[in-house]
């Protein structure tokens, strides 16, 4: 096989998965696009989970159940090869419900949330050992209310950079600068 029908395979086994996840909400169809001892990583958090017992447990549990039901992900980048995709997404939700794998012990507070994350995908032999998500969780605290904005970190703004890169940058910088100004 070519490398090019090589990415275009863990393209399409990626596809699958997320299909499986986000329109079916099947733990049993997403393990199915993965190796026998996959492990899921949400590194901002440490929530996730290792081997298939575990990982079955966790998507029916804490993940697939707990998507919310208007949550949309519009994709700004993909790239694929050695042996990994690449997904750098922003998705965009109310947290009207309880997301422990985001959220753990919060109630829901009916805020919207816009999130940039990435995901990296590591395959091996033609399907998925592990998922790596990342994401800025101090983004989503300010979202909420619960980090304060003038500390150094940012709320929804970012997911707009992401996908409109023509937005304003360095405000941090320039409040830090000049703080009299509560720039």
């Amino acid at each position: 096989m070519s490398d090019a029908d090589t990415e275009k395979a863990m393209s399409g086994v990626w596809d699958q998965h997320l299909a499986s996840e986000f329109a079916a909400k099947s733990p049993d169809e997403a393990l199915a696009t993965m190796t026998a001892n996959p492990h899921v990583n949400m590194v901002p958090l440490m929530t996730g989970a290792v081997g298939r017992e575990q990982l079955h447990e966790f998507y029916a549990k804490h993940f697939l159940s707990q998507i919310p039901p208007d949550m949309t992900m519009v994709p700004v980048s993909r790239t694929v090869g050695q042996g990994r995709v690449v997904d750098e997404l922003v998705a965009s939700f109310t947290h009207s419900m309880r997301i422990d794998w985001l959220l753990p012990g919060l109630a829901p507070t009916g805020k919207r949330i816009e999130l940039p994350f990435v995901v990296i995908v590591q395959f091996e032999g033609g399907k998925i050992a592990h998922e790596h998500l990342y994401w800025d969780q101090a983004s989503v605290l300010v979202q909420l209310g619960l980090i304060d904005r003038s500390l150094p970190v940012r709320g929804a703004e970012i997911a707009q950079q992401v996908l409109n890169p023509t937005q304003p940058m360095n405000e941090l910088i320039r409040r830090a600068q000049n703080p009299e100004k509560g720039e």
